[in-house]
């Protein structure tokens, strides 16, 4: 827990001066670890307008699992140390549509998964598009977020940063963990220039970024979000590394925390599938 334990105070107070921005079509670059013994991860990323949306990144997706291995469901160690996990936050039941009350951290597949999400605001929610629209008491989200796997998306409240943490399943958060490869799908990832109030100073990428961190908080890998014009376009992005040196990953969606209009100048992010690698012990 002592590596962990540091990791939360680099992302919390260094995490502005450790990031590479990355220009859209420019291959996703890597900081930190980048001496004779770091080899740069394989990238995956897809972006796709309203129409067909989930056929056209599901081939990248599929791809992005298959680098990770089978699925292990909710099965505890011991495993191959191959494999992945899953969330697509729907309950095992695309018909349960309940939105669930913001909380941080967001421990629900702590232990049988292995990852706890935390976000510096109010808390982590699970939503229909209908149910965003209650939450953030903004009718126009009904219509502007779409879905990969039915029914319910992901989101921070009062923030939009979402930061993920792995542990050994099983352990109820006991064992810290690493994972060679973290992907996400995002939906409504518009702006390519990263432009609005949340923007950083000198960004070159979409609004939506995804970094990835080792044990001791040196980031290791930085890309923004492919984007696609359009409300309801779908948009994957993941990495897989040659072995499990990821132990945190910080994802900023979007340029602002939801509940404005998704419009010009601000950017609004759901996250839908998150697909990681089984999570190994920390050495």
């Amino acid at each position: 827990m002592k590596r962990h334990t540091l990791l939360t105070h680099v992302v919390a107070f260094g995490s502005l001066f450790m990031t590479l921005l990355a220009p859209i079509g420019q291959t996703a670059q890597a900081q930190g670890n980048t001496g004779n013994d770091f080899v740069p991860p394989v990238v995956f990323q897809a972006a796709a307008p309203t129409a067909d949306r989930v056929q056209s990144i599901q081939s990248t997706v599929d791809a992005f699992r298959a680098a990770l291995g089978d699925p292990n469901g909710n099965n505890p160690p011991p495993l191959d140390r191959s494999g992945r996990r899953e969330i697509n936050w729907d309950g095992g039941n695309p018909a349960i549509t309940t939105t669930t009350d913001p909380v941080t951290p967001f421990n629900t597949f702590l232990n049988n998964r292995g990852a706890q999400f935390t976000t510096p605001g109010v808390g982590l929610s699970q939503a229909t598009p209908s149910g965003l629209a209650v939450l953030f008491n903004n009718p126009t989200y009904e219509t502007t977020f779409s879905t990969f796997s039915p029914s319910r998306l992901f989101t921070p409240v009062g923030s939009n940063i979402t930061e993920a943490l792995f542990f050994i399943p099983g352990t109820n958060g006991r064992e810290p963990a690493t994972v060679r490869g973290f992907g996400a799908v995002f939906t409504d990832v518009d702006q390519p220039d990263g432009s609005g109030p949340g923007k950083k100073q000198g960004n070159r990428g979409a609004s939506t970024l995804v970094e990835y961190f080792d044990a001791y908080g040196q980031l290791l890998f930085s890309s923004f979000v492919p984007a696609s014009p359009g409300h309801g376009s779908l948009s994957f992005f993941g990495v897989v590394f040659d072995d499990a040196r990821i132990a945190r990953v910080r994802i900023s969606t979007g340029n602002v925390a939801p509940g404005p209009d998704d419009d010009e100048k601000n950017d609004i992010v759901m996250m839908d599938d998150f697909i990681y690698g089984e999570p190994q012990p920390l050495n």
